[in-house]
């Protein structure tokens, strides 16, 4: 039996608006594709900006490496070495800070220390303990404070324990420092060289070398100035340092390095971050610990880095949402152009982060563990609703973020 006019057209009416919607889905995927492509072209020229000279000075200022130390990192002994390795022209103290007498990394620390004086190569390295911290100071913090009172360098550095810089790289940032009279604090961008094992190593590389590098170099600009630090390795003038109060000004801070930027700026002085990288090592991360730093890095970031910094990083995360939304969308009304550009977005994302972290000098990483680089922005609503949960755990300490910024509740 012929069906009738009225329900003939409601059926060709039916599949006009089918048509329309799936056509309307397809024009809101390739907007969301377009916008990874652009915003990856902003990232891939930030990482490229041209290196800002900083002429060689007539004499280098003695200075202090401070290098707050607890538990063994990965490669712990090459990281200890490459620290004493420096070809800075002036005078070089390193002062290697330990809680107490119990952590692991103690004797690998005495061994190499010893080494190094038995080959006769320049610069002094010392021990220190500088006992438990009080109530209201992350054990970093207190590392670093204790250190400034005992070092006898006209300059303070501070490099983390996890960090190899290269022996030209001191003498890059004292350079640097001293470009302009307003800089008080230079410091050196961070990337992990190590080829990922894990899914865990895969998430830790490029939230470092493809979202939070691109994302600061942007801000930076040619000049490399900002209103924060990302202290892994940063070195301060002395009348800025001064200024501020010393590294006691990031009392009851959780996140020292950044707010002590942000005391620096506030100051008055110039933050720049210079581009001779400084490599993070990195390796066997499970995932576990992996959505723990994720975890961490956000809590940090939320009070260290302002919005200017990180709103793209955000938007990028909108887009993968909205690309999620549409994927699941066309699955159900069976769109397949839609669903195919959908997981297009997604990919695309992936590869952008991976594309970012070669840029910067990352390893590359194995074609079996590419797919976890599209998870990053997924994972990023649970690991936000994971902060109402006010603890941190860090270096074998846990801290709440409920009364003091950084009251410890364990050791």
């Amino acid at each position: 039996m012929a069906a009738s006019p009225q329900a003939r057209a409601e059926g060709d009416d039916l599949v006009v608006l089918r048509s329309s919607m799936e056509s309307l889905l397809v024009v809101i995927g390739l907007v969301l594709l377009v916008d990874v492509v652009v915003w990856h072209r902003v990232f891939v020229r930030a990482l490229a900006r041209a290196p800002v000279p900083a002429p060689p000075l007539a004499r280098y200022p003695s200075i202090t490496v401070i290098r707050p130390i607890r538990g063994l990192d990965v490669d712990a002994a090459e990281n200890f070495r490459a620290a004493l390795a420096t070809s800075y022209p002036g005078e070089v103290e390193t002062l290697f800070v330990f809680d107490d007498e119990e952590d692991a990394a103690l004797p690998v620390v005495r061994e190499i220390v010893a080494e190094h004086r038995a080959s006769g190569a320049r610069g002094s390295a010392e021990i220190m303990i500088s006992g438990t911290p009080p109530a209201g100071r992350t054990g970093k913090l207190h590392a670093m404070i204790a250190g400034t009172r005992r070092a006898r360098g006209t300059l303070i550095a501070f490099g983390d324990s996890d960090s190899r810089p290269a022996p030209e790289l001191l003498t890059q940032l004292v350079e640097a420092l001293f470009a302009a009279p307003d800089i008080g604090c230079t410091f050196a961008p961070v990337v992990v060289t190590d080829p990922p094992e894990t899914i865990g190593d895969v998430g830790y590389a490029l939230m470092l070398d493809g979202l939070y590098a691109p994302g600061v170099a942007r801000a930076a600009g040619a000049a490399g100035r900002l209103p924060f630090i990302m202290g892994q390795l940063m070195v301060f003038r002395p009348e800025a340092l001064a200024a501020i109060g010393g590294p006691e000004c990031a009392d009851g801070q959780l996140v020292d390095d950044m707010y002590i930027g942000r005391c620096v700026a506030r100051a008055g002085y110039a933050n720049v971050m210079i581009n001779a990288p400084l490599v993070i090592t990195n390796r066997g991360t499970t995932l576990r610990r992996f959505l723990e730093n994720y975890r961490r890095w956000m809590l940090f970031g939320q009070g260290g880095i302002p919005m200017q910094t990180t709103w793209p990083l955000w938007l990028r995360g909108l887009n993968a949402w909205l690309a999620t939304a549409l994927l699941v969308i066309a699955l159900v009304d069976g769109a397949v152009w839609p669903a195919l550009i959908a997981l297009g977005v997604l990919v695309a994302h992936g590869e952008s982060s991976v594309r970012l972290h070669r840029r910067h000098g990352g390893a590359p990483v194995a074609l079996r563990l590419r797919w976890f680089a599209a998870t990053l922005f997924l994972l990023a609503p649970f690991v936000v609703a994971s902060m109402a949960w006010r603890r941190v755990d860090w270096r074998g300490r846990a801290y709440s973020l409920g009364g003091p910024a950084a009251a410890p509740l364990a050791r």
